[in-house]
């Protein structure tokens, strides 16, 4: 097995840090890189010690919880709180930033953001980046090269359907399986 580039090592770090979202909207996770090293990581949720989405709903106000600090902003304090620089670096996104996300990002001196998906990418957002000279780039995370047992999965399950197919299941069901197999397997 050949190893995973870079960017896609970074944005997989990025997924994980998701993963500890409080946030029942929206998981996203950010890491910063300075030469290939990773010098902080955020994601997005509540204050330290304070209610949480996933415990007390969403505080939403004009259609934005007001009680998220987002993943990216984090990932800023967290460099801040210990005196660690930000210029030069590199931010690896789960989701294209916000607009105030993508202004702290340019004032601390990051100079390229990596975003998996597209989220209601903000023209002022992209203007900006432009405008500041931070290369912006869509890094999409091949989730299937995480699991090291996708083909496995994938020849056990093509069986599965081979066998139920052969066994005399309705067209119908057959088709239906198939479709929930590719949404497990195929991205997007």
């Amino acid at each position: 097995m050949s190893r995973i580039s870079w960017d896609q090592y970074f944005m997989a770090q990025s997924h994980l840090l998701a993963l500890r979202s409080t946030c029942t909207r929206l998981m996203v996770g950010a890491t910063i890189v300075r030469d290939k090293r990773i010098i902080a990581g955020g994601y997005n949720g509540s204050i330290s010690g304070g209610d949480h989405c996933t415990d007390d709903n969403c505080y939403v106000e004009n259609n934005h919880c007001i009680r998220t600090i987002h993943a990216e902003i984090n990932a800023l304090l967290q460099c801040a709180k210990f005196g660690v620089p930000t210029a030069g670096a590199e931010i690896y996104v789960t989701h294209f930033p916000c607009l105030n996300c993508a202004k702290a990002i340019i004032q601390s001196g990051i100079k390229a953001v990596f975003y998996a998906k597209d989220y209601k990418n903000h023209p002022y957002a992209i203007e900006l980046f432009k405008s500041a000279g931070v290369h912006v780039e869509n890094v999409e995370l091949e989730e299937m090269i995480l699991d090291m047992k996708t083909t496995e999965k994938l020849a056990f399950t093509a069986e599965l359907l081979t066998k139920l197919e052969e066994a005399g299941i309705s067209e119908e069901e057959l088709k239906s399986l198939k479709d929930q197999a590719n949404k497990l397997f195929l991205p997007g």
